[in-house]
């Protein structure tokens, strides 16, 4: 069998095993809170590890895979101030939001995040306030999710040499079916199930390559006989405030976690608080694996000039360093978990649309109905941004997390403390950390990068705490 024929037979059985989890999970849904949060802990909910490994994936599918491999790859040691960040990012959302958020969604039957941003308010606060909520979401996951489509069509066309539009439609095809089957059931247990392959893949490809490179020894040795001084500095050669900024901009990052939908609402899922702990150690451990066996990956590339542009690189080192048989299953699997993510990114957009917006409907069927039609439209827009705006990668994922983290992430932080704060600055802060993050984004420069990554957060809290009450 040809590399092509194994990645195509591997690629086949994936989606089939997709489709049968959206089939399965398609018994389980009954209403909107079945299709967009396993009905809470309410319902029978989300156990340790499947709750642990889809937050894993969701948060690290091609932005991580291919995006962080191509930075480290490519620009060197200032890379990896990604890793603290997001790592933090973990530790934050599970432990420190985690029990608010898995206790008040048991107690109230939140179905959103929104519905824990707008729990108190008062009825014209909470409307205007969702509305604004709905549309941010909508406008960060359709770049967030073009970005996966992308990922995924690039690979395709580089492994089979078909075109884009054909690679990316009909994944995204797979994608919608079972989603629309299974909702966030289905989304949950597929990205478990991704996050099993990304480990693998993260383990398999990375050994191989250190090990065509001679080894952590010989690799460090090649390194520095070829590269600048600079591809070893933490903040890339750059002195004084700019050297700060970069390697601020860098690790600010993780912040995004604490605003991202698609990560939070697994925590709102957890069946318990016993098993909202084991799961943040199993997300934990989980990155300490694909972290550790990409930094490798990158440096260990570099070492051995590995002809790709970077984003690339993952792909190009599984093809050149693993038989064709292992290579071909490696790269059909990672294809299909970068495209799979697309899954939580599609929910959670969708009941931006038909939740979040406050649409309110006769019966719970009809909110089920009309929560699938806007997946179906969102995904059709995120194609048709897919193939009409090109941008790399890492840039477009980076966009979309950092503005919503920004716009969302100080509110939910400062309820989670238990801090009670008015509505009109609730709105405010929303407003001023999203606009914050999405200016200073298109301004080149460290300085801008901490402006996006961490004045805009500062101001959220400042407007919080000013408008902070008794009760």
């Amino acid at each position: 069998m040809t590399e092509t024929t194994i990645v195509l037979a591997t690629l086949i059985t994936y989606k089939i095993i997709l489709l049968g989890v959206g089939w399965w999970a398609s018994r389980r849904v009954s209403d909107d809170s079945d299709f967009f949060i396993a009905g809470g802990r309410e319902g029978s909910g989300l156990g340790a590890w499947t709750a642990g490994l889809s937050y894993a994936a969701s948060t690290s599918s091609a932005w991580v895979l291919l995006g962080f491999t191509g930075l480290v790859f490519s620009q060197g040691a200032v890379g990896l101030w990604l890793v603290p960040g997001i790592f933090g990012g973990y530790l934050l959302t599970w432990l420190v939001m985690g029990p608010r958020l898995n206790a008040e969604t048991a107690a109230k039957g939140h179905i959103t995040i929104v519905d824990f941003i707008t729990e108190g308010m008062a009825p014209k606060a909470k409307r205007i306030t969702g509305l604004l909520c709905a549309a941010l979401i909508l406008f960060c996951f359709v770049f967030y999710i073009s970005s996966q489509f992308q990922a995924a069509g690039n690979a395709l066309d580089e492994v089979f040499g078909i075109g884009i539009a054909e690679a990316v439609t009909l994944g995204a095809v797979v994608i919608v079916i079972y989603c629309l089957l299974g909702g966030f059931w289905a989304a949950s247990v597929t990205d478990a199930l991704q996050a099993g392959v990304m480990m693998l893949a993260c383990i398999l490809v990375p050994l191989a390559t250190v090990s065509a490179a001679g080894g952590v020894g010989a690799i460090i040795d090649t390194l520095h006989a070829t590269e600048p001084r600079a591809y070893f500095s933490f903040t890339n050669g750059a002195a004084g405030m700019a050297g700060i900024g970069l390697a601020m901009g860098l690790f600010g990052t993780g912040l995004g976690a604490l605003g991202q939908p698609q990560l939070l609402n697994r925590i709102m899922a957890v069946r318990t608080d016993g098993e909202r702990k084991k799961a943040a150690a199993i997300t934990v451990g989980w990155g300490v694996i694909i972290y550790s066996g990409l930094i490798g990956l990158a440096f260990a590339g570099r070492a051995l000039k590995v002809d790709t542009g970077g984003e690339s690189l993952f792909f190009a080192a599984a093809q050149a360093y693993l038989p064709p048989v292992v290579a071909g299953i490696v790269i059909a699997a990672v294809l299909s978990a970068v495209m799979s993510t697309v899954d939580s990114l599609l929910l959670a957009a969708a009941s931006a649309v038909s939740h979040d917006s406050g649409i309110k409907y006769s019966d719970p069927k009809r909110a089920l109905f009309f929560g699938r039609l806007a997946m179906v439209g969102i995904a059709i827009f995120a194609v048709i941004l897919t193939l009409t705006l090109p941008k790399d990668i890492f840039s477009r994922v980076l966009f979309s997390w950092v503005a919503l983290g920004a716009a969302f992430g100080p509110v939910i932080l400062v309820k989670c403390l238990g801090l009670k704060v008015r509505d009109m600055f609730v709105f405010a802060a929303i407003v001023t950390g999203f606009t914050l993050a999405v200016t200073a984004y298109n301004i080149a420069g460290p300085i801008a990068d901490v402006v996006e990554k961490w004045v805009s957060w500062a101001a959220g809290l400042i407007i919080l705490f000013l408008g902070r009450r008794d009760a």
